[in-house]
């Protein structure tokens, strides 16, 4: 499965958040216990870095995965990029969701949502808009507003969001992120040393009564995000993008 997603893009990566309703802990000691506790079971992430807004422990940028985990104000954060099996996708999060409640003292109460987000990174040197538009958009009604030789796309970035009505909660987020330059005061509309991201958004609101069932309900949310990045997010968003990149690279 992550072999198979690496051959679509360039990057790939899983990120998951707890987010919560009261400042979490910011002093030495929860969050240094909490570190360590994660270092124990990933020795690879050994940086501890202070940003701007966040707390975070790192891997080295080069280490296969690269994984991180991030203490906001008011989130939990954890990512791995580019792992090469199912355990390197999820074992991060789901120790992040054991673990990260007890050492910074987050109650059922407190938690506002879980989130798993999937993210695919395709490299495009051509303008990011243009290739959105004709990937996507062909076809549709809405390729009737852009079929014209007097204009010139600078903004296509499509975003769906919806309710998943068989499980109340749950919200899914389908979005692709274009980040060529364009509009007054760019230099150049058409390259960009940036990707193309898909993104897969899930988010359940008010997910537990009991810190026990958290594990329980990160599970349900990969099992489900899995189901929708194969059906939906692969053949309808990261193939058509990948082709139209693939026909603009002669």
């Amino acid at each position: 499965m992550p072999s198979s997603y690496r051959a679509l893009c360039s990057d790939f990566y899983i990120n998951s958040k707890l987010n919560v309703r009261m400042e979490l802990p910011s002093n030495r000691e929860p969050v240094l216990d909490l570190f360590e506790r994660t270092r124990r079971s990933f020795p690879a992430m050994n940086a501890f870095r202070r940003y701007k807004d966040e707390l975070a422990l790192e891997s080295a940028a080069n280490a296969q995965p690269h994984r991180w985990m991030a203490i906001r104000a008011a989130s939990v954060r954890s990512g791995v990029v580019n792992p090469s099996n199912e355990d390197e996708m999820y074992s991060l999060h789901r120790l992040a969701a054991e673990v990260s409640p007890y050492y910074l003292s987050i109650s059922p109460l407190d938690l506002e949502y879980i989130e798993l987000l999937y993210g695919f990174d395709l490299a495009a040197k051509e303008n990011h808009d243009e290739i959105a538009a004709s990937a996507l958009l062909a076809g549709s009604p809405l390729a009737a507003l852009i079929d014209n030789e007097s204009i010139k796309i600078s903004d296509c970035q499509p975003l769906l969001g919806m309710n998943l009505l068989d499980e109340p909660g749950l919200e899914a987020h389908f979005e692709i992120k274009t980040r060529t330059k364009s509009g007054p005061g760019a230099h150049s509309a058409g390259s960009s040393s940036e990707p193309i991201s898909v993104y897969l958004t899930l988010r359940r609101y008010d997910p537990v009564t009991d810190l026990k069932d958290l594990g329980t309900q990160l599970n349900e949310l990969i099992e489900r995000g899995q189901d929708l990045v194969d059906q939906y997010a692969v053949p309808n968003l990261l193939l058509p993008l990948r082709e139209e990149i693939g026909s603009r690279s002669y």
